[in-house]
């Protein structure tokens, strides 16, 4: 179903079967709050062994992106690049009419990650001076201490720290639903109303 919905392109992953096989339908996986949601899936994922960091990071976005679908946020863009910001790949991104690009960095621990998403928000802000970029992690220790960070000025890009388990989260998604969730525009490089082309010079100067 991953491959289908668009969430797993090409062959399918270590990450994409595990998912499968844990969560034949995650349409009937049944909870109250998002956070419940998170921590339902995780919880099982968990209990399956050979866990292994990139395994637990594409499992982590897996499960946030099949939530959005419950939740009806969408469209989705997973390892999503942004014009006029190079060189870097976003794990979980949505644009809305109102601040433009929305980006998820998702990270099950931070340690000094942090630093990584806190610049690739910057260079997304210097561009879409309205989005928002939230980073999004299980670790409920290390995101209170880079929350701190964020209100003494130490990390400037991101706006919020959020723990998927967590109230929060759930507030952070209720958040989100108050937008109008749209495809992104097309980016026209260069616009004017006062154009010379070369049909127009060869017409009036027989060139």
């Amino acid at each position: 179903m991953l491959k289908e919905l668009g969430i797993i392109i090409g062959s399918d992953t270590k990450a994409g079967i595990l998912f499968e096989n844990l969560f034949p339908n995650f349409l009937e996986i049944k909870y109250k709050k998002p956070s419940d949601y998170i921590s339902i899936c995780w919880n099982k994922y968990l209990e399956t062994s050979n866990r292994t960091n990139n395994l637990n990071g594409k499992m982590f976005e897996y499960i946030l992106a099949t939530l959005c679908i419950r939740e009806n946020l969408l469209p989705i863009y997973l390892s999503a690049k942004v014009a006029f910001v190079p060189n870097v790949i976003y794990d979980l991104m949505f644009y809305t009419f109102e601040r433009g690009p929305i980006c998820w960095s998702v990270k099950t621990s931070l340690r000094e990650r942090y630093k990584q998403a806190d610049l690739e928000a910057i260079a997304l802000k210097y561009v879409h001076r309205k989005a928002l970029s939230f980073l999004i992690t299980l670790e409920e220790n290390e995101a209170l201490s880079v929350m701190n960070k964020i209100k003494c000025g130490d990390v400037i890009g991101l706006d919020k720290v959020v723990v998927a388990t967590r109230n929060e989260f759930n507030e952070l998604i209720y958040e989100l639903k108050t937008y109008q969730f749209s495809a992104p525009p097309l980016v026209k490089v260069i616009e004017s109303n006062n154009i010379v082309t070369n049909e127009t010079v060869s017409q009036i100067l027989g060139n």
